[in-house]
């Protein structure tokens, strides 16, 4: 067991640059200890040296699967998280979501083939931070089995997270009124060359014509992600690529009148929608940090009317369509990206549980996102409450 709570990342996204060294310093002044290599993890990872952090999480985990993150001393919600190891996208970041709260969050890393610590952390909910895909299907499908009787309320069940890949939940989605979610198809190399070289008809594999977008099968941040519009194109584009297999979908143009692309990031907690940001760009791949915001009083100022007004606009004007979704994909906390096409259908991009949710943007330049993020936090921290109370968890209650 850990013997003192380690930094999170949320912290330590906060720390200036010029504060590491001492940081690093005082790290390392106590060696040797899984608190030690995890909380470098999670530096190096803030710091985006992936490899690093991921072979101090390597060395923590060969001497302890739990952590406690810092936080507050009197916890109201003792919250455990069932996480997998890899690099920080694999989990859902819930150290942003709890950030100055009383919520006590223990980490337990379920490893398969590794056995569970003697004693696991006591608390009052459990939640599933780990994300769908190839590389986490083991360890969720352990931890599907291992609450199923868990003796306190779990979240985010991962038997619900196994049917979230990217082509199920184009399944799940698909017949919502009101919504639009472009087919998606997982593709072996050797049938995209063969459709580069015109041997097998778009039509026969695609299910339709180019423009389609391409993404490698283990993709986060939009790596990988490239609009194809003929097959000279899709052939340089697998030329360029390693993977063997890879996620196609069919390209919606969703560009405003304006000629640029907005892409919205909305939290359903509960089942209901929490705005988290609004992203304006040239770009068909939106991304909040490459987008501009930053640069553009005009971007903030149309960004902050959208939040502002989200409840009694966008989110009412696709509110049966945002609630379908939580209920179809029956995850208590899920993060979507999505738009609005020109005859009005919200377009969905992505969802899992995965999602960066966060209040970490200077203050002085988007003070108009305190308010609805406080506001998705407080929804999160209910979230827990209701089932920290529900009938049968009679532990705890709020204190």
């Amino acid at each position: 067991m850990p013997l003192k709570p380690i930094l999170s990342m949320a912290a330590l996204a906060r720390v200036p640059g010029a504060e590491f060294p001492e940081l690093i310093a005082k790290m390392l002044s106590l060696p040797g200890n899984a608190d030690l290599f995890m909380s470098q993890s999670h530096l190096f990872s803030v710091v985006g040296n992936q490899n690093f952090a991921l072979e101090m999480q390597a060395r923590a985990l060969e001497i302890s699967s739990v952590y406690r993150l810092e936080g507050t001393d009197k916890p109201a919600i003792r919250l455990l998280a069932l996480m997998g190891a890899g690099e920080q996208s694999v989990n859902t970041p819930l150290d942003y979501l709890v950030e100055d709260s009383d919520i006590q969050v223990e980490l337990l890393y379920i490893r398969p083939g590794q056995p569970l610590p003697d004693c696991i952390p006591e608390h009052d909910v459990a939640i599933v931070a780990l994300g769908e895909s190839d590389q986490s299907r083991p360890a969720l499908e352990m931890m599907d089995r291992l609450t199923e009787h868990w003796p306190r309320p779990v979240l985010n069940l991962a038997k619900n997270i196994l049917c979230n890949s990217r082509d199920a939940i184009y399944q799940q989605l698909k017949d919502i009124p009101g919504l639009l979610i472009p087919p998606t198809l997982r593709i072996s190399r050797q049938d995209l060359v063969s459709v580069s070289r015109q041997e097998l008809p778009t039509e026969q594999l695609f299910g339709g014509t180019y423009p389609v977008t391409v993404r490698p099968l283990v993709s986060q941040g939009g790596k990988g992600l490239a609009r194809i519009a003929n097959a000279p194109e899709l052939a340089t584009y697998l030329d360029a690529s390693d993977d063997e297999e890879f996620f196609v979908s069919f390209y919606i143009d969703y560009r405003s009148k304006d000629g640029l692309y907005r892409k919205a990031r909305i939290a359903l907690i509960d089942g209901m929608p929490h705005i988290c940001h609004l992203a304006i760009s040239s770009h068909w791949i939106v991304h909040y940090g490459s987008a501009g915001m930053t640069d553009s009083a005009a971007k903030r100022e149309e960004e902050a009317r959208f939040m502002r007004e989200f409840d009694t606009v966008f989110g009412k004007r696709h509110h049966q369509a945002l609630r379908s979704i939580a209920e179809k994909l029956a995850l208590d906390y899920v993060v979507i990206d999505c738009a609005e096409t020109t005859n009005g259908d919200l377009l969905v991009f992505e969802a899992d549980n995965r999602g960066w949710v966060h209040a970490t943007d200077p203050i002085d330049l988007f003070p108009y996102k305190q308010a609805p993020m406080k506001k998705a936090f407080a929804a999160f921290r209910a979230m827990l409450f209701s089932a920290m109370n529900a009938p049968g968890n009679t532990e705890r209650t709020e204190q």
